[in-house]
């Protein structure tokens, strides 16, 4: 049952109260009826229900749509009411007074009519609908009865006084059984009126049947006299809520010949003589050697199919074109670009409300998307209600950020409305949009990933940051999301999980991935944290986008198995044998004072240091411990505001939970470590500079390791200064060699510049162009106080 608003319930005049009075023993009961003010009323609903004047159109062109519906279904009873040729239409046509000045817009319908008793009972009287009368008094049965019927309140027509200062209502019903000879009459009423008149119309019968509503407009409604006004509401208002055919009177400018008279005079006058025709000929021939005949400007008028574009989502799709669905996309959306891929579908809602849509995915993604703010502020979701458009804002009903951008068309059957037509009410329909449109989107999706690779990459390519996004919000819909994402790896391009996981290796227990913002595939690909892996045969994902990580985060693991980031300790194969295990050990062994001088030496910037099962060419990596911050994840927390300024005792913690790994089979490892045990036999006698040198090289093998593993080092000065030494000495060149440093100092002060002259006004005389310095433009410098004051002048 449909919520009204609250007005309507002041305008019950028909209800009625029970008043007690109590007499004592003889209490009695007097019975009255609500009593109002009906002209004030009207200024009530007219003023009160509307927020918007320009629904006046879409009110009027739904009530002339009833009209021509019932005509229609009344004549398949009663055949003598219309013959099934004569056009069922309404007209739209504003008239300019002679003077300029105001006018009216005059609009006809080849309706049922009404006569002077309905004119009456349906305009006369508030919230009387004659629409829900008629659907009263039809069969139940009848499936064809309730038609297109859009009227619920009788209160429509009185939108009309948003813009007219008058209003006139010609009708006149068809001949029927009941009244064989029916009368055209008028209804008149002004809008600062308490009443309303009804008289037979001194023009006769004009209409043949229907209704003509003339609206008188105030003088600040003088704007929708613009044909393109009227044209412009038609379309997004009313463009698709009649099958009847609207038109419009448009009239143009066009340019046609100007015609001789006096020679058309002597033509109608009678036939030329011989020699005239002679004369003719040879008058004629020089009228063809001279200039063009003279053009003059004419106004011609013509009627504009308005609505010639079906509701395409009210057809079966068989029956529907790629280029009319096209068609419809750009001009409902203003996108002039072809959609990618659209969506056409009917069903019924939970709540049992039948509904029609149509969901597009647009070319493209716009550029704005993730600058703007995360709200339900989409407004591409048009939302219509038996083919009548009614907001394109759904609130808190709205689809989420990471939909935001999808364009809809969905068109119930039914929905609780408030009397303008304009709000919403809650209800169960409205609650279940977004999860039908989502889900039909997910669909969609889902159906060109299997059916059209090629569209499905155009769409990754546009879309894959999307999805990436709702798989990490929607928790709902996540596992359906994440299965539509895609990533490259280092075998292959475009790779699903499912994908990934048919490819993964006897014993491979985890998804390997390697993320890094901002990277490029090929640079990942060639990080020391994937060597091993690619030497071996294991794939890959790599992850460069901010949302990668973030997603996988989130999901946790794919049907089961779990994520391992390969930029974090723990690496683990799945097919490592007892044997390899014992060689890590034996090498750990042998390594040993190189691990304890390197621990030493790395200081805070490493936890531990360890042999690595990881590296086949790199000397050493720096890995994030099991429970430390990998590079990747300090890049995203310093990119928002928030992680950049935390740093706390525990985050502070985490970051410092780095491994070094080295790499034994590296010839520069086995040749510090040589270094190292020479180092520990000298003893005392050690060469100190040799010792610092030393000291120098893993310095930079460690700050090297960390940009290898890419961490910031803690003093790049400090590390490019030891680098540059360390060059020197490979080459020979003294490290303590200055650098020739001189330069040529600048030119002296100017002494012809003005000392007073404030430094911007300065430094604005010396960016101008060449040309207004040649030109000796004159400044007019203003005097400035002490406290930033402009001093004027006395005159």
């Amino acid at each position: 049952m449909r919520l009204l608003h609250p007005l309507i319930l002041s305008l019950t005049a028909l209800s009625s109260c029970v008043f007690a009075q109590d007499a004592g023993a003889n209490t009695h009961k007097v019975k009255h009826d609500y009593q109002s003010d009906v002209a004030r009323l009207r200024k009530i609903v007219v003023n009160s229900l509307y927020s918007n004047r320009d629904v006046f159109l879409r009110e009027l062109i739904s009530n002339a749509n009833d009209a021509l519906e019932k005509l229609r279904l009344t004549a398949l009873t009663e055949k003598g009411m219309w013959d099934g040729v004569s056009p069922l239409n309404l007209t739209i046509k504003a008239e300019r007074n002679s003077d300029g000045e105001g006018g009216r817009i005059i609009i006809t319908d080849t309706g049922i009519g009404m006569n002077a008793a309905e004119l009456t009972t349906n305009l006369g009287t508030l919230a009387k609908s004659g629409t829900s009368d008629f659907l009263a008094g039809v069969d139940g049965d009848d499936s064809t009865a309730t038609g297109n019927l859009i009227g619920a309140f009788g209160l429509g027509f009185y939108s009309s006084f948003l813009v007219a200062d008058k209003v006139t209502v010609a009708s006149l019903p068809p001949p029927s059984s009941k009244n064989p000879n029916p009368t055209q009459n008028v209804f008149s009423s002004s809008a600062d009126e308490g009443s309303f008149e009804i008289y037979p119309d001194p023009r006769g019968n004009t209409l043949g049947h229907g209704t003509e509503i003339t609206l008188y407009l105030k003088s600040d409604a003088s704007h929708y006299l613009a044909t393109s006004n009227l044209m412009q509401l038609v379309n997004q208002h009313s463009g698709f809520s009649t099958t009847f055919p609207i038109y419009i009177w448009y009239e143009t400018e066009e340019e046609v010949p100007e015609v001789d008279e006096e020679a058309v005079s002597d033509e109608q006058e009678g036939k030329l003589t011989d020699a005239d025709e002679d004369e003719a000929v040879v008058e004629e021939d020089a009228e063809k050697e001279s200039a063009s005949p003279k053009m003059k400007k004419v106004i011609v008028g013509h009627w504009e199919h308005l609505n010639s574009q079906p509701p395409l989502w009210m057809r079966d799709p068989k029956t529907v074109t790629d280029e009319e669905y096209e068609l419809l996309y750009q001009g409902t959306f203003k996108d002039f670009q072809k959609p990618l891929a659209w969506h056409h579908f009917h069903g019924d809602s939970e709540s049992g409300v039948s509904f029609r849509a149509l969901i597009y995915i647009p070319s493209r993604l716009s550029e704005e998307f993730f600058n703007k703010p995360l709200d339900n502020s989409a407004k591409d979701v048009r939302l219509l209600v038996k083919h009548v458009f009614i907001t394109s804002d759904l609130g808190e009903y709205g689809l989420p950020k990471w939909a935001s951008w999808v364009k809809v068309i969905i068109d119930a059957d039914d929905l609780p409305l408030n009397v303008s037509r304009e709000t919403l009410q809650s209800s169960s329909f409205l609650k279940q949009i977004k999860q039908i449109i989502l889900r039909r989107l997910i669909q969609l999706f889902s159906k060109i990933a299997e059916e059209d690779q090629e569209k499905y990459a155009e769409i990754t390519k546009n879309y894959g940051q999307v999805l990436k996004l709702a798989a990490s919000e929607d928790s709902k819909n996540r596992q359906k999301l994440a299965a539509l994402v895609r990533f490259n790896t280092n075998q292959r391009e475009v790779v699903s999980f499912d994908s990934y996981l048919e490819n993964r290796k006897q014993g491979q227990k985890q998804i390997f991935y390697l993320a890094d913002m901002g990277k490029s595939i090929e640079h990942l690909s060639q990080s020391v944290f994937v060597e091993k892996l690619h030497a071996r045969g294991y794939e890959v994902l790599l992850l460069n986008e901010p949302l990668d990580e973030i997603m996988l985060q989130s999901i946790r693991n794919w049907k089961g198995v779990p994520f391992q980031d390969v930029a974090k300790a723990g690496l683990d194969f799945g097919d490592d044998t007892p044997e390899e295990k014992d060689t890590i050990a034996e090498l750990t062994d042998k390594y040993a004072p190189l691990l304890e001088w390197l621990k030493i030496e790395a200081g805070d910037n490493v936890k531990n240091v360890i042999v690595s099962n990881r590296l086949v060419t790199s000397p050493c990596a720096i890995v994030a411990d099991s429970m430390g911050f990998t590079a990747n994840v300090q890049k995203l927390m310093s990119a928002t505001s928030r992680g950049a300024q935390q740093n706390d005792a525990m985050q502070d913690f985490m970051k410092k939970q780095k491994v070094l790994e080295i790499n034994p089979r590296s010839p520069l490892i086995e040749g510090l470590l040589e270094h190292v045990e020479q180092l520990n036999a000298d003893g005392d006698d050690k060469d100190l500079d040799s010792e610092a040198q030393l000291k120098e090289v893993a310095s930079i093998l460690i700050d090297g390791a960390l940009v290898r593993s890419g961490f910031e080092v803690a003093d790049s000065n400090l590390f490019l200064t030891r680098v540059d030494r360390v060059l020197r000495r490979s080459l020979g060149v003294s490290e303590t060699a200055p650098t020739d440093d001189t330069v040529k100092p600048a030119p002296p002060v100017d002494p012809e510049l003005p000392s007073d002259i404030p430094v911007d006004d300065e430094k604005m005389f010396f960016n101008l162009p060449d040309e207004m310095k040649n030109n000796q433009i004159e400044f007019e410098m203003e005097e400035i106080d002490e406290h930033g004051n402009v001093v004027h002048d006395e005159l």
